[in-house]
């Protein structure tokens, strides 16, 4: 009978300790109503790991959205700040890859029959290309695929949404490495949003900064140790140069971190590195760290308002 590969023995065993840790603790954090914002205003609400509902040009857009409790095995470690069934109707969905922590099957149909429950049609989606085969059966009302630098017009409305490059990886399963990755920058004429999905640093955000001038940033702060892992995440002090090269965002909102442990640094890490680096480098007044369910609304220049 042949041994067992040491290797694979050795990473599934590190699975499992994973999976192991995930459930040893209860989940915290609580749900929110969410605070919508008009349609002069951009809201930005943290649901929390990558998932966003962003108020834009009169539109409800949700970015990554997961609301499941296990990710198969791995569970979430705080509550989704909105539940499903509180959302107003969604009238667009980004999916920046394929990866099962960015894009969730249970929570997409859950969306769609919210938003039909709502308005009697399901939202539009939009997906990197070669990704829409795992979305055409779910019942969206149009699928569009983007590549790098490419640009589409959400139905009835005046906002772009822009296509991003990244240093990232898109296969879902491991050998479907055909499928492509990115970020996003949602805009109006007067307002832009950049949401980078999944990223390493890499000199990419200098390029973005130039063209596409994003005012609000959402950056990724965790899963970055072992630092092998900085090879597809950033660490919160290279999110913090990201920022700085992006050039005209005025407002850093991190995200990646806190809801499931894909790392191995402190769940609680993370945010504490990022603003430990944002005072030596005298950006504190920029950072705004959302919890779950809290929204930054974003006004002409724009300037946070509580809510």
């Amino acid at each position: 009978m042949p041994r067992p590969n040491p290797h694979i023995v050795s990473k599934l065993r590190q699975l499992w300790n994973i999976v192991r840790e995930s459930h040893r603790q209860p989940i915290a954090g609580r749900h929110q109503q969410p605070r919508l914002v008009s349609a002069e205003e951009v809201g930005v609400t943290f649901i929390g790991h990558s998932s966003f509902l962003i108020q834009i040009g009169g539109k409800n857009v949700l970015v990554d959205p997961v609301f499941s409790r296990h990710l198969i095995l791995l569970r979430r470690q705080r509550h989704p700040g909105l539940r499903i069934q509180d959302l107003p109707p969604i009238d667009a969905v980004l999916l920046t890859h394929a990866h099962m922590d960015h894009l969730n099957l249970p929570s997409l149909r859950k969306i769609i029959r919210h938003t039909r429950r709502l308005t009697g049609q399901a939202p539009q989606v939009i997906v990197p290309r070669n990704v829409s085969d795992l979305v055409a059966k779910l019942g969206f009302r149009k699928i569009t695929e983007l590549e790098w630098w490419q640009e589409t017009v959400l139905e009835e409305s005046d906002v772009t949404v822009t296509m991003t490059p990244c240093k990232h990886w898109g296969a879902r399963m491991f050998s479907d490495t055909h499928r492509h990755f990115g970020g996003y920058v949602l805009a109006t004429a007067t307002q832009s949003v950049y949401h980078s999905g999944d990223t390493a640093y890499f000199p990419g955000f200098h390029e973005i900064g130039r063209r596409l001038q994003p005012q609000t940033a959402l950056l990724p702060i965790g899963a970055y140790f072992p630092d092998s892992y900085r090879a597809v995440h950033t660490s919160p002090e290279e999110a913090l140069q990201a920022f700085q090269d992006l050039g005209s965002a005025a407002t850093f909102i991190p995200m990646h971190f806190g809801t499931f442990p894909l790392g191995k640094e402190p769940m609680e890490e993370p945010p504490l590195r990022l603003l430990a680096a944002a005072k030596q480098a005298g950006l504190t007044d920029q950072i705004v760290v959302l919890h779950e369910g809290d929204t930054a609304r974003l006004i002409a220049a724009p300037v946070i308002q509580p809510v």
